[in-house]
């Protein structure tokens, strides 16, 4: 029997990638899933794509960046089942642009879904987590959580908030039945490249997911069954592909000079994993 059989999760961004990914695998466990994407087309399909037809599943058009509706969400599924198992804080968005060509309204459009999208998906919640017998809240960061890359700040920036918000989480939820795992994903090999905002010097938005699909290491489906692991055995963090692992070492060993050593992640949006 899987772990997650007869639990229920939440999973934001689950239209594609991860999200996706981790729904169709919670599912031929037997997880109950509450989906959401603020794609309905990509939403529908993976709702369409489950195995399992008999373990109920739902489906619910957001934008996580709305803080009324991600509580409003929270509140009518806390309302029907009374409590939430597992919690996957997923959705995210890519803006490729160096700081000086950032515009502001592209900065505030990734930092509401990337940061704020995970602090209102933990917020609204937790209090659902805290009636479960074992709860686990899942927020995904980035191996660009780790380190910082030309044309990635306001990425980087999301990223490195959304690891010091989850840790100081989990060590205030220490001792409670809520448990709380960063997740570090590298290079997966999803669409979020291609539709990132922004430019890159030389290569059009086609080009640039092609060379990030060519770079990306891991599969969703991987990723999403290490996540199921790490929430199976209540893992702290989470390093996914051996070029995330690679990179926490040489950022922990070389602070200041990991730039020199890594020089292939100055290739824009080479990391990112949605």
């Amino acid at each position: 029997m899987a772990y997650s059989e007869g639990k229920l999760a939440v999973i934001t961004g689950a239209g594609s990638g991860i999200g996706r990914a981790l729904a169709l695998h919670l599912n031929r466990e037997g997880c109950a899933l509450c989906l959401s994407d603020i794609n309905s087309t990509t939403l529908e399909a993976t709702l369409g794509m489950l195995p399992r037809t008999e373990v109920p599943a739902s489906g619910e058009v957001l934008d996580v960046a709305d803080r009324a509706a991600v509580h409003g969400w929270a509140q009518e599924l806390g309302t029907r089942h009374g409590h939430v198992d597992i919690v996957v804080n997923n959705a995210g968005v890519a803006l490729v642009a160096t700081v000086e060509e950032s515009d502001y309204a592209d900065l505030d459009w990734l930092m509401g879904i990337n940061f704020w999208g995970v602090v209102h998906g933990t917020r609204a919640f937790l209090p659902f987590l805290r009636r479960a017998e074992q709860g686990h809240l899942v927020n995904i960061s980035s191996v660009f959580g780790l380190i910082g890359v030309p044309t990635q700040s306001a990425y980087n920036a999301a990223k490195f908030a959304v690891r010091g918000y989850t840790e100081a989480l989990r060590q205030e939820m220490a001792g409670s039945n809520v448990h709380v795992c960063c997740v570090h994903p590298g290079g997966i090999r999803t669409a979020i490249a291609r539709n990132a905002r922004g430019s890159s010097p030389g290569l059009t938005a086609e080009e640039r997911g092609s060379e990030f699909e060519r770079l990306a290491r891991t599969t969703p489906e991987s990723a999403a069954a290490q996540i199921v692991k790490a929430i199976e055995r209540r893992r702290k963090r989470l390093l996914i592909g051996g070029d995330a692992r690679y990179i926490s070492l040489i950022s922990r060993l070389f602070p200041a000079s990991y730039p020199r050593l890594l020089p292939g992640l100055g290739r824009p949006a080479h990391s990112l994993s949605r």
